[in-house]
């Protein structure tokens, strides 16, 4: 888009409706780097484009002399004003526009595109609001109007159009591609839908005949029957009757022959058979199920279509939704009619099996490398996928399935020549995993083979191995309850752990077994303990299967005997707490941290002077923030108390530990606590480290040295935000995270004089205008941690009711446009919690804000904040409603309800 000869220096704010005014403001909207001009230029935009003027200027933007993204705008007017101002359009003017819009659309029959479909959507907005009193039959007419034109020099609507009858085609397919799209995405009441739903399903009879003749006719190129298969994928969405259209449906599959119009083809047929309805009808048609079957077993072909998924084709995840819907509509037959059924279509869904199962096939290895990550990750999701619908088909085979895959394992690994094809495994051992993970297998008497299987199996290729982890893992609840079976799997387990190429699946695997079979892994502690050591030590993982590794090993000593835990839990950390010690032995020059100040002259908060007595090495931090998170994670999931949860009385003659028995992880905590509370004086400016501290908030036993540094963190965080908090949105992301999960675990810490609420308060204000989304989200998250708890805590309370109003006013000011559309969804989450928690007084700090005028926005009138409030103060559970009150009001307050802009 090329800048206008003169765009003008005047705000568009200043500006009138003009037409050279409009492309200006479309220019500064495009092109000016100042976010506040182009925020300002589509402000007006989004006013003119609500004027009366727009009738009119929106025709003189889509001279054919503008550009192109000019004549999009005055396009996207038409549709704003048919869409959202039609009662403002006098009824003998209907005619008029009619003629004007079906004009310009042979005009823009051969481009640009975008500027034809905004046309196209415009006509059909136009035609649901005739349909059925003022325009009787809207496709008949609109076919009419696309016939082949007179000569110029006798008139006629489109006379001054493009004359080609191959750009009129195209026209008008997307017109009737575009029609029950409008309809599908419109607002309309349920009777008035219903309505208008009846009516076009009257059109099909005018439309078929035409898509029909078009796919079968020679002289049809194929953009044309590619268009006209979707605009039938876009008709069938309104339950046409296919029973009379069979002939379409049958060119359909006639269109599959053409390499070109192979993928639309099948899209267009499985939305076609999809449909609620039209399964049901075509299964029930009991004279023809031989017809159906056939039908059926070419979608089947379509699913196995040749090739690997997504480099060859891309087809196949189409079909999908078909077999779901087949299934749902087979069940839900009574019991005689779906036996009969069943003995049809049981072998199908076998065969399916296969086919899923062939297509889940990995590639060569040598190929897989050459594939690009978006290709790889496509591929990961269609197994997703795959595996979803074999769970899914697990309903209808039921035992059955498992059998059949385990027989096809058995025979693969007892032959060594198709045991070397890596992939057939692979395969076998997903389909297990698929069903595993969701269904209870524990009943089914083919596992312990499986189990039984699976150390047969070579894992040198990595793909292959990943699989083996995963199946090993989703059989963990199994083992549970199988726990002999142990001794044979769990080598397998810590032969994966050593490699570093299968870190996610072993070490998760590794976790799930730890956290099902704790109880039943002693024999086996000393060799997971030394491996998982091993490669800890070695740094073989990166960090965040490390601490799922803690996570699993914690699981394992909890159900040691109490008087074993100890000396492992030593052994276990010390490599690792000395490393923490060296480093806090690093530092660069001593310095002192001291400050004494104000937050806000409102609030007349005063901080005592800290000490922070050395300066930390940023180089140590990542190894620091490490070595926390394996302590963190380690101590998450090692409590001892669960030995008398979990274990029935006769189940082990293990006794649960005495009321006088010291904690393992309260003896850790002493030793290295001073360490803890060194580091963190010398990194209470950095997140990473600092969010650490709540991670020890659990044990009663150490409460009152955490609530002391609690304290002292929240201290020296106060004094960062008096020194300027917009410098530092970790910090303040961090530091709202700690006070939500302090107000979560031990809200009682706030009971404590020590801790200045009002600060709190304000500085959780203060993090819910920034910018950044991470900080903003982790502000709302205190606020909906913390408001339930002032009816409790009175001075939390008193805080509530004296800035309460102050965080109702920075919200909607947010709202209103003074942070990004994408955060409205957490800022309507902290009016939820004031209206569940304080109505009263939410009511009131509403009408006291929205009174202002102009607040929050020039854009919203009196009777609209008024809707808004009580709309909102309606809804006290229901959170989507609430998060649609909020953004349709940040639209309204914004302009850009019905603008159009996000099509640009």
């Amino acid at each position: 888009m090329e800048r206008p000869a003169n765009p003008g220096a005047d705000s568009p704010v200043e500006l009138e409706l003009t037409v050279e005014n409009v492309e200006s403001a479309l220019y500064q909207l495009y092109f000016d780097p100042d976010m506040e001009r182009k925020n300002v230029a589509q402000e007006w935009l989004t006013q003119a484009q609500g004027s009366a003027q727009a009738w009119h200027f929106c025709w003189a933007l889509l001279s054919p002399d503008k550009l192109p993204e000019v004549q999009f705008f005055g396009a996207s007017t038409l549709h704003t004003k048919i869409s959202r101002h039609w009662s403002d359009l006098p009824t003998d003017q209907h005619e008029g526009l009619r003629i004007q819009l079906l004009d310009h659309i042979l005009r823009f029959s051969s481009g640009p595109k975008m500027v034809l479909t905004r046309l196209c959507v415009s006509l059909a907005s136009m035609a649901l609001n005739l349909i059925p009193q003022a325009w009787l039959q809207p496709v008949a007419d609109m076919v009419r109007a696309f016939q082949p034109q007179k000569p110029a020099s006798e008139g006629g609507p489109g006379a001054e159009a493009s004359q080609d009858p191959h750009a009129h085609c195209l026209a008008l397919l997307e017109l009737l591609t575009v029609l029950p799209e409008e309809f599908q995405s419109s607002r309309l009441a349920q009777a008035r839908r219903t309505q208008l739903r009846e009516a076009l399903a009257g059109e099909w009879a005018v439309v078929c005949p035409m898509l029909c003749q078009l796919l079968q006719s020679q002289d049809s190129s194929n953009r044309v029957k590619d268009k006209v298969l979707r605009c039938l994928s876009s008709w069938v969405a309104l339950d046409v009757p296919l029973g009379e259209s069979h002939e379409l449906v049958q060119d359909c599959f006639t269109a599959l022959s053409d390499p070109e119009l192979f993928d639309t083809a099948v899209e267009t047929i499985v939305d076609a058979i999809s449909q609620p309805d039209c399964q049901r009808v075509l299964l029930e048609q009991v004279d023809h199920w031989q017809e159906y079957l056939a039908l059926v077993n070419m979608i089947l072909y379509c699913t196995g279509i040749p090739g690997h998924y997504p480099v060859s084709e891309t087809t196949s995840s189409l079909t999908l939704t078909f077999w779901y819907t087949l299934q749902d509509d087979i069940l839900s037959f009574e019991e005689e009619k779906q036996a009969v059924y069943l003995q049809v279509y049981r072998p199908v869904y076998f065969q399916l099996v296969d086919v899923l199962l062939h297509k889940s096939h990995y590639p060569s290895q040598e190929e897989f490398t050459s594939w690009s990550s978006d290709d790889k990750e496509q591929f990961r999701i269609y197994r997703v996928d795959i595996s979803d619908t074999l769970m899914y088909v697990y309903e209808m085979l039921g035992a059955e399935l498992l059998s059949n895959l385990y027989d096809r394992l058995g025979r693969q690994l007892m032959d060594p020549q198709q045991s070397a094809i890596w992939q057939d495994t692979e395969a076998l051992l997903f389909g297990f995993q698929s069903i595993a993970e969701t269904i209870d297998v524990n009943y089914s008497d083919v596992i312990p083979g499986l189990i039984g299987l699976i150390p047969r199996i070579n894992i040198s290729n990595v793909m292959l191995a990943d699989t083996v982890m995963y199946t090993i893992g989703s059989l963990a609840e199994w083992l549970a309850d199988h726990p002999v079976m142990l001794g044979g799997i769990l080598p397998m387990v810590l032969q994966g752990l050593v490699k570093a190429e299968l870190s996610v699946s072993s070490v998760s695997t590794l976790k799930r077994i730890c956290r099902e079979c704790r109880h039943d892994l002693g024999p086996y502690a000393p060799d997971i303990l030394s491996v998982s050591q091993d490669v800890l030590v070695k740094e073989i993982h990166k960090s965040s299967q490390c601490m799922w590794l803690m996570q699993a090993l914690g699981f394992l000593l909890s159900a040691l005997p109490v008087d074993e835990i100890l000396g492992r839990l030593h052994s276990l950390i010390t490599p690792h707490v000395q490393r923490l010690d060296t480093l806090t032995q690093h530092e660069t020059n001593p310095g002192t941290f001291k400050s004494q100040f104000a937050v806000g002259e409102r609030l007349h908060i005063k901080i005592q002077p800290l000490c922070l007595p050395l300066q930390p090495d940023p180089s140590d931090k990542q190894s620091i923030v490490h070595i926390l998170g394996l302590l963190s994670s380690l101590f998450t999931t090692l409590d001892i108390n669960r030995q008398a949860d979990d274990l029935e009385p006769a189940a082990s003659p293990r006794l649960p530990p005495s009321q006088t028995t010291q904690h393992p992880v309260v003896v850790v905590l002493q030793q290295v606590f001073t360490l803890i509370q060194t580091i963190l004086s010398k990194w209470l400016d950095d997140s990473e480290v600092v969010e650490m501290v709540h991670i020890f908030a659990g044990d009663e036993h150490h409460i009152s040295n955490i609530r002391g540094l609690s304290e002292l963190l929240t201290s020296a965080t106060l004094a960062i935000f008096q020194q300027g908090p917009r410098e530092h949105p970790d910090i303040a992301e961090s530091f709202m995270h700690l006070h939500a999960q302090i107000l979560k675990r031990k809200p009682e810490f706030y009971l404590s004089d020590q801790l200045d609420k009002k600060a709190l308060f304000y500085c959780g204000i203060l993090s819910l205008q920034f910018p950044e989304t991470p900080t903003v989200k982790a502000a709302s998250l205190f606020f909906t941690e913390l408001l339930p708890r002032c009816k409790d805590m009175p001075s939390l309370g008193e805080v509530l009711q004296r800035d309460g109003k102050l965080l109702t006013e920075t919200i909607l000011q947010a709202v209103g446009g003074g942070s990004p559309r994408s955060l409205t969804e957490p800022f309507s989450e902290v009016l939820l919690s004031l209206n569940s928690h304080c109505p009263a007084l939410l009511a009131q700090w509403l009408k006291e804000t929205l009174q202002t005028p102009g607040f929050p926005s020039a854009q919203v009138s009196t009777e609209q904040k008024h809707t808004f409030s009580q709309q909102l103060l309606r809804e006290q559970s229901n959170k989507r409603h609430v998060k649609e009150i909020v953004r349709e009001f940040s639209l309204l307050c914004r302009g850009l309800q019905g603008s159009g802009f996000s099509e640009y």
